[in-house]
């Protein structure tokens, strides 16, 4: 089973969610790789991003006023389990997954499979920053400025077909890049899915940096899921294969415990985790815990999904 020994402590610095990291932390990438912040795929872009900045557009998917987490943050906390089960496991360990080249396989229920390479994801749509909750089952959560564009924009270039009512996504278990994966404790690789409904979504899309760089190997280099009214784990990691399926697929977690982790895992205050609360969370960065929003804030936008369901048992 999966260590928890530090879902509750604090990073060893906090820094306070004002405190910006200059600009030339994160311009110098030699520095940060040096520190383990892992970010080797900044060096691998396509010409076009070779400085390492992603071209975005205005998004109006924010989330107003609240205050980002700062780089350092976001990029040296995390839950990656492919290279280790430390929250700071995965800034120093992620150096060694090689981002280029990469290919997604969109297969299943579709009238176009494609197997596409990251250049061209890169091309399928404009590129918006979104500043988006993240809230993790542990309670924990962060505000981070995304980069990405929207789901669905590569599930149109396959046209689904009626039977595609699941989308399943898989990430890369690699032995030699992943020292994780060596240990038991998922199923690897690491698998999560959407029914088509919430994939189709405007909110949920795939991510390609944050706070405007590419997106660091520990964060899920070079491209990711982020379902933002959802808990954390739902947005995998470092994906390699999207299926398009009838039928509700198996997820990581769920296998694991399936008392604990359900299919859906909407952020929902009013259902806990077996073992803590999910009524209040704490934001990393800040001392004071806070109310657990439902949906993480996103209700207006994604309530309509799960009209009628019974959210305790679809948990």
């Amino acid at each position: 089973m999966p260590r928890f020994s530090r879902l509750f402590n604090p990073p060893a610095r906090d820094i306070l969610p004002s405190e910006i990291t200059p600009e030339s932390l994160y311009l110098n990438r030699r520095q940060l790789m040096t520190a383990g912040a892992g970010l080797a795929a900044a060096s691998l872009l396509p010409s076009a991003f070779a400085a390492g900045d992603l071209v975005t557009k205005p998004s109006r998917y924010n989330v107003g006023n609240e205050e980002k987490n700062t780089f350092e943050q976001i990029t040296h906390y995390n839950n990656y389990y492919e290279f280790g089960t430390d929250k700071d496991d995965p800034a120093r360990n992620a150096g060694t997954l090689k981002t280029r080249p990469w290919n997604v396989v969109v297969e299943g229920a579709c009238e176009k499979p494609k197997t596409f390479d990251i250049d061209s994801l890169l091309r399928l749509a404009p590129l918006e920053e979104r500043l988006y909750r993240l809230r993790c089952v542990e309670a924990w959560s962060m505000v981070v400025p995304w980069v990405g564009f929207p789901l669905s924009e590569l599930l149109k270039q396959v046209v689904p077909t009626s039977k595609a009512k699941y989308v399943e996504f898989t990430s890369l278990a690699d032995k030699k890049q992943m020292p994780g994966v060596t240990m038991p404790v998922l199923d690897w690789p690491y698998t999560e899915g959407l029914r088509i409904d919430e994939a189709m979504n405007p909110l949920a899309i795939l991510a390609v940096g944050l706070y405007g760089k590419v997106l660091p190997n520990q964060n899920g280099a070079p491209i990711r899921l982020i379902v933002p009214w959802k808990y954390g784990f739902k947005s995998a990691k470092s994906i390699v294969k999207i299926r398009l399926l009838e039928n509700q697929p198996a997820t990581a977690w769920n296998k694991a415990a399936p008392q604990e982790y359900g299919f859906y895992s909407n952020v929902n205050p009013e259902v806990d985790h077996p073992r803590w609360s999910q009524a209040s969370e704490r934001r990393i960065g800040e001392f004071l815990r806070r109310k657990t929003l439902m949906f993480n804030g996103y209700a207006n936008e994604v309530a309509g999904l799960y009209k009628g369901m019974d959210l305790r048992k679809f948990y």
